[in-house]
């Protein structure tokens, strides 16, 4: 069996090769006015076949004495590369993102991964997007001392507490002051900048820690933060309730993150809106209207829409009718009216763009390349630039879906689902039945899936932006895994990992 399972990833595998080799890319390249140009089309050429920057993981051996810890009580870490020449005492800090765990049954699975344990962690990640060491890739921070917290709490850095009987920890806040304090002794209490950021639930921290990281350093030292997706709103989803609301309930209660949030939002239904109009350090937030993480997990999940209505539409916007359109752009306004007040201050930025995506700054096809997503004529790299360094204000917020051409947008093609996705199972358990056309393999009596693998030549990222490779454990006994061309999903006990494929 294992012999024909690996044959028929062989098989797909070379129909991947000979679609990419025939064009099979699915956006368009838009026409470039960046203000930052290579110099000729050899340099880009050189550029774009460079390896990518690989930087090694550094665990805090600090943290334990301070009860910093991930989820299994092991220590966390960080990838940190120096920077050099004028970026030499400035500092970037991009907060992991990846989720939150809101019961003990899905934070005891939480920490069998990358996501609640260091064990897990990759040994070493690629820098690119705004973390890029390329100035032809990130023309503002190429050269300034990048980092990237992982990320093993579980409750976006701000979790406080423990469950003894179910051996976790819950030390998010903790990990992040451990985190500060070690950047500290590394030479950040010197920076002339300092950038906060994060994507996901990394955006959502860098909003909750903004005031807390300006406070850490002189009134000298320029500091601003950036959240890349981090805006979770409170929206009614498609059965009339809250499923967001309910599951930021369960996060909240059981790690105890009200003893680290602030009144406002604690007096208030919505997650973030509350938050950043009362954060006082220059903050940008960059969002897709139809953020597409929320679309799928918050608006339509499968909860509350049991009987699939919404699946089409999730797997391919092009296929929404109507009233489904008109209700992603009911969630689009409530997006901005959420940002309305935090816009009206002149030291704030905003890149809302009307695309079907979320973590833009960390893939960099999105953040900056010849083709990637613009408004105002300006790429997302520019405007985060030109608002950090004050060289023009940034408040651009686009037109409604679908007139934005630039867009990179997440979305499923079925007609391309048996080409574009190979999964490969390395388990003591057996393939049962495949049905490609249907997009479905049900795979039973699988007791280990140690690997998932999605082939793209072009850019195959999860949601967060991570590289797709994930480790995944506890596989319950029947589970329908989906290979449409948007996601794949194991029913891993309670915990869905849904991946992207960008078309």
């Amino acid at each position: 069996m294992k012999h024909v399972v690996w044959w028929w990833l062989w098989l797909v595998t070379v129909a991947l090769a000979a679609a990419d080799a025939n064009g099979s890319q699915k956006y368009e390249k838009q026409p470039s006015s960046l203000e930052f140009q290579f110099a000729d089309k050899e340099d880009a050429a050189a550029a774009a076949a460079a390896p990518e920057l690989m930087v090694g993981l550094t665990l805090i051996d600090s943290a334990a004495s301070k009860g910093a810890v991930c989820l299994d009580g092991t220590l966390p870490g960080y990838h940190l590369h120096g920077g050099y020449g004028s970026g030499a005492n400035s500092w970037l800090i991009q907060l992991e993102g990846g989720g939150w765990c809101n019961t003990i049954r899905n934070c005891v699975f939480r920490k069998t991964t990358r996501r609640g344990s260091s064990k897990y962690m990759e040994k070493q990640l690629p820098f690119t997007g705004l973390l890029s060491n390329k100035p032809q890739q990130n023309p503002d921070f190429f050269n300034w001392n990048r980092v990237k917290l992982r990320y093993c709490d579980g409750a976006s850095f701000s979790g406080d507490s423990q469950n003894e009987a179910a051996q976790l920890q819950f030390r998010g806040q903790r990990i992040w002051l451990a985190a500060m304090d070690e950047l500290m002794s590394k030479g950040m209490q010197k920076a002339d900048k300092a950038f906060l950021s994060g994507c996901s639930a990394g955006g959502l921290a860098s909003i909750l820690h903004c005031d807390e990281f300006r406070d850490m350093f002189p009134e000298t030292t320029t500091v601003k933060c950036l959240s890349d997706a981090g805006m979770f709103l409170d929206a009614t989803d498609v059965s009339g309730g809250h499923t967001l609301r309910n599951f930021y309930a369960g996060v909240v209660s059981l790690q105890e993150v009200q003893k680290n949030l602030p009144k406002t939002c604690l007096d208030h239904l919505d997650p973030t809106s509350n938050l950043v109009a009362n954060v006082k350090t220059p903050m940008f937030l960059l969002n897709a209207a139809y953020d597409v993480w929320q679309v799928q997990a918050s608006l339509a999940p499968r909860s509350a829409d049991p009987h699939g209505v919404w699946n089409e539409c999730k797997g391919n916007y092009a296929l929404c009718n109507s009233s489904q359109i008109q209700f992603l752009q009911d969630f689009r306004n409530q997006m901005l009216n959420a940002v309305s007040d935090f816009s009206k201050s002149n030291k704030n930025g905003l890149f809302i763009n009307s695309c079907f995506a979320h973590c833009q700054s960390e893939r960099q096809d999105t953040w900056f390349a010849d083709d990637s997503p613009l408004l105002e004529n300006r790429a997302i790299a520019v405007s985060v630039g030109d608002w950090y360094f004050d060289r023009v204000p940034v408040k651009a917020i686009d037109c409604a879906y679908p007139c934005d051409n630039t867009c990179h947008n997440l979305m499923s093609n079925a007609l391309l689902m048996t080409q574009l996705v190979a999964i490969a199972f390395v388990s003591k358990g057996q393939l049962a039945h495949k049905s490609l056309g249907r997009g479905f393999i049900f795979v039973r009596d699988i007791f280990s899936v140690h690997k998932v693998v999605f082939y793209r030549a072009k850019s195959a990222k999860c949601l967060d932006g991570a590289h797709n490779l994930f480790q995944m454990h506890h596989v319950v006994s029947v589970c329908p895994v989906m290979i449409g061309g948007i996601s794949v999903s194991l029913c891993a006990e309670t915990a869905i990992f849904a991946f992207y494929l960008f078309l």
